[in-house]
């Protein structure tokens, strides 16, 4: 039942039960008037009483005493007494109306009829006296009717005294009755009341009210800090507190399913905030391996728990390697065939786990529980490498994260395709097409930025230039392509002769350059005679054709021993102008006497 129900009869009913005991009470004093007025009415009754037998002794006295001393005041005081009796009379007369028992007003009216007569004989006796004739009224007055009629008015006062007595604590006893049986009442029903206003303290306002009112409170200070694991009362009330029950239910999943939407948008927003840095990053890359530190940085940040791979593939060799790895992945093998992966198969996620869902690429090991995913990186209608993810706890998420995923996927595969484009780019404009050394603009790039660097490090910075002898003599004798030949072997051993930051180039028609960084004349003219000696002890053959031998010619200068730094090039053509004119394949260091002819060769400045 509600609770407003049963406040409502709660209340009504204390209504009741006040305005009965109300009721009682005023009955009771009621009664209790009654009962003052059955007490005064006896006491006005006896009075009468008393005051017709004082009046009756009083008369008979004085009529006795004037007629024994014939004394005047003793007549006096008995008119006097005659007309209180005229009073009696009149208020015997007023008490038949007041609807007294007629038995007990019968007794009262014989006393009334005794005393006239009594009355009549003392007025014969006092007008004996005043004839003088006091033995006449001595006569009258203790004779025997005289006697017989005093002694008739003491009986009938007497009856009449004792049932008025009779009925008067008749009278009194039922009005105490009931005056008692209303106070009876009252006390119950206001015991009532109270019992009623504990009950609905205790049981409504303690029970159904307070001390749910307190859990709820307690609950939703809990729910307030985001506590919802608090237990609610039982809703199965049907009441307010049960309705509030189950709005607070309601409030609880409504809060836990907003708290979990928060969750995800903030999630969301930190996935996507990531990517969106790591998108920045990316577009600052040069090379691949910038790339791959970028994705090695991010990747574990955005799926904490995934470990994974970053492959691209290798067009010359026909197989994706891996160039960046994070948070140890272990199944996958580090290069592969393309055909060794479904996901690069089918140009989609493919999913591999040991669930069997679907069947698991040839580069993953033993699956025990992991859960790999493959996803190409497809870029202007190709693939360009893979990314690879491993659930480090045996679920990737992967169908809840495949925005995120492909999101990743397609601004990597961009940023890898635009690397490998400005590579490509880079190299055809950096690279000579016949030789595949670097061109002269790279070459006037590398050299000035090594030639401020050997000046501000006082570093040795070495160079020399090479010319094959007699080039146009394959050209004309065995055609351009024969000559191609020749420069392209010439290329290969210059590119085979280089270190670290050497640079091999071709500086312009046979003629080529090799710039060697810190090192000085002496090792870059023991270079240079393996490259001459190289060149030489090779035989090619064009068509079947045996070619003659090939001879270079190379002169070599070095900073700053032979040739200031923004000269050294020049310096260098010099010498290699020395070497030509004392006899071609040899090498001729700047400023030193070259073999052959006893003269020295200075390169101009």
């Amino acid at each position: 039942m509600r609770i407003a129900t049963i406040t409502n009869w709660a209340y009504g009913v204390t209504l009741l039960l006040t305005f009965g005991s109300g009721a009682a009470f005023m009955a009771s004093v009621q009664a209790d008037g009654d009962e003052r007025i059955a007490v005064e009415r006896r006491s006005d009754y006896i009075r009468i009483a008393d005051d017709i037998e004082l009046i009756v002794e009083r008369m008979t006295d004085q009529a006795r005493l004037y007629a024994m001393r014939g004394e005047a005041e003793h007549k006096t005081a008995w008119l006097r007494d005659r007309d209180d009796v005229g009073v009696v009379d009149r208020t015997v007369g007023r008490l038949d109306a007041l609807g007294i028992p007629r038995h007990e007003y019968a007794e009262l009216l014989t006393a009334d009829r005794d005393l006239d007569r009594i009355e009549a004989i003392e007025r014969r006796a006092i007008a004996a006296v005043d004839q003088g004739d006091r033995a006449e009224a001595q006569r009258l007055l203790y004779g025997p009717d005289y006697l017989a009629l005093d002694a008739g008015v003491d009986r009938s006062l007497g009856a009449f005294k004792q049932a008025l007595k009779g009925r008067a604590e008749r009278d009194l006893q039922r009005a105490r009755e009931r005056a008692d049986r209303w106070d009876d009442i009252a006390r119950l029903l206001l015991g009532l009341t109270g019992l009623l206003f504990l009950a609905v303290l205790y049981f409504i306002l303690s029970r159904r009210v307070a001390r749910p009112l307190a859990h709820m409170s307690d609950v939703v200070v809990r729910m307030a800090d985001r506590d919802y694991d608090a237990d609610l009362p039982d809703d199965r009330r049907h009441d307010e507190i049960g309705e509030v029950t189950r709005a607070l239910r309601l409030f609880r999943r409504n809060s836990i399913e907003r708290e979990r939407l928060e969750q995800e948008r903030d999630e969301d927003r930190r996935i996507k905030d990531l990517i969106a840095r790591m998108m920045h990053r990316m577009q600052g890359c040069d090379v691949e391996a910038e790339l791959a530190d970028v994705v090695v940085c991010y990747a574990p940040q955005i799926f904490p728990d995934l470990a994974g791979h970053i492959f691209v593939y290798d067009h010359g060799r026909g197989r994706l390697a891996t160039i960046g790895r994070w948070q140890d992945p272990k199944l996958s093998i580090a290069d592969f065939a393309p055909s060794f992966c479904w996901g690069l198969r089918r140009g989609h996620s493919h999913r591999s786990n040991a669930k069997g869902e679907d069947i698991c690429c040839q580069h993953i090991g033993d699956i025990d529980g992991q859960d790999c995913l493959c996803v190409p990186l497809m870029a202007q209608g190709g693939t360009v490498g893979m990314l690879y993810f491993e659930g480090q706890d045996g679920d990737g998420r992967y169908a809840e994260r495949a925005i995120y995923l492909d999101l990743m996927s397609e601004n990597i595969g961009l940023a890898l395709a635009n690397i490998q484009l400005r590579a490509t780019l880079g190299a055809l404009a950096t690279r000579d097409p016949l030789t595949g050394l670097s061109n002269r603009r790279h070459l006037d790039e590398v050299f000035n930025a090594e030639r401020a660097l050997a000046e501000s490090q006082h570093a040795p910075l070495g160079c020399l230039l090479v010319d094959i002898d007699h080039f146009k003599r394959f050209n004309d004798e065995f055609g351009h392509d024969a000559g191609d030949l020749v420069m392209q072997h010439v290329a290969q051993v210059l590119k085979g002769h280089a270190r670290e930051r050497d640079l091999a180039c071709r500086y312009g028609g046979e003629e080529f350059v090799l710039l060697m960084p810190t090192r000085d004349s002496a090792a870059v003219a023991e270079r240079a005679e393996e490259i001459r000696q190289t060149i030489r002890k090779v035989s090619l053959a064009y068509r079947g054709r045996p070619l003659p031998p090939v001879t270079v010619s190379i002169g070599v200068a070095a900073y700053p021993t032979e040739a200031d730094a923004a000269s050294l090039i020049s310096v260098a053509d010099g010498a290699l102008l020395a070497a030509k004119e004392n006899g071609r394949d040899r090498v001729v260091i700047a400023g030193r006497t070259p073999p052959g002819p006893k003269h020295r060769v200075r390169a101009a400045s």
